[in-house]
């Protein structure tokens, strides 16, 4: 595939450099390179600084690391920040944790399409293949091994990609971990919600917005294949009043946030 737009990498991340090393580690792999890695940090110690910088010294691309003290769970804030260090047109964002079929960045920019964002979807290890993957440093999987829960989602199938794609108007189960959008969207609505601090729906909350001003969800399956790393589940206290948010966001129509990307 010949590029045609510039596209930033961005990874949110936080305390777990084991898992951050193996993503970075298929980012190497990437049959297409984005134009610039972003590390979005929410506040991690030295051990993350580490593997940040090891992996600088090997990629050939740009990479920025992002980094704010730990006050608890900000990753609105600091994924705000970093989206205001890119200077490329299309954003590709995941999380630390998550290890990318190497045609990933590929199959995004493949289905990168004006007024459309992009929510993928992930295979899910298990508790004791994920302990094993950290062990041997595994970056390369099949769909039809043992340890993946939905293994379904690991089905990269290029010939008949278009038997998964579809587009709604809903913002319904978007995940920052899967999720690309063009930046110059992402600034209209004003980006991420300052104010969402906490666990649960700040990605959902940023894709209303998106609805709200004419952009399509378009739903990939069969391409943009990643693997999600076993963890435990984060504190839920805010999710409720974050839930709450965004029927308001959607019930009111609601297309910027009072908080977001230019108040950083």
């Amino acid at each position: 595939m010949k590029k045609t737009i510039s596209s930033a990498l961005v990874i949110s991340t936080y305390n777990w450099p084991e898992a951050l090393d193996l993503c970075l580690k298929s980012v190497a792999n990437q049959v297409v390179m984005p134009d610039e890695i972003i590390i979005a940090d929410d506040g991690s110690g030295p051990e993350t600084q580490a593997v940040i910088e090891r992996h600088k010294q090997s990629l050939k691309i740009p990479i920025k690391h992002l980094w704010h003290m730990d006050e608890g769970f900000r990753k609105s804030i600091i994924l705000n920040k970093a989206l205001k260090e890119s200077s490329s047109d299309y954003v590709i964002q995941i999380d630390g944790d998550v290890i990318l079929d190497k045609h990933f960045v590929y199959d995004h920019l493949a289905f990168a399409e004006r007024n459309t964002f992009i929510r993928g979807t992930r295979a899910m290890l298990t508790k004791e293949k994920t302990e094993k993957v950290l062990r041997e440093g595994k970056v390369k999987f099949s769909p039809f091994e043992d340890g993946l829960n939905n293994w379904y989602n690991a089905l990269r199938l290029p010939l008949v990609r278009w038997l998964g794609t579809r587009k709604e108007m809903s913002s319904k189960r978007v995940r920052g971990s899967n999720l690309s959008f063009w930046k110059a969207d992402f600034i209209k609505v004003n980006g991420y919600n300052n104010n969402l601090t906490g666990w649960g729906h700040e990605d959902e909350e940023l894709a209303a917005r998106f609805i709200n001003n004419g952009i399509m969800k378009k739903i990939i399956k069969l391409s943009a294949v990643q693997y999600h790393l076993y963890h435990s589940v984060h504190s839920k206290a805010n999710e409720p009043k974050h839930a709450d948010e965004v029927d308001r966001v959607i019930s009111e129509k609601i297309k910027t946030s009072s908080n977001g990307y230019s108040e950083i």
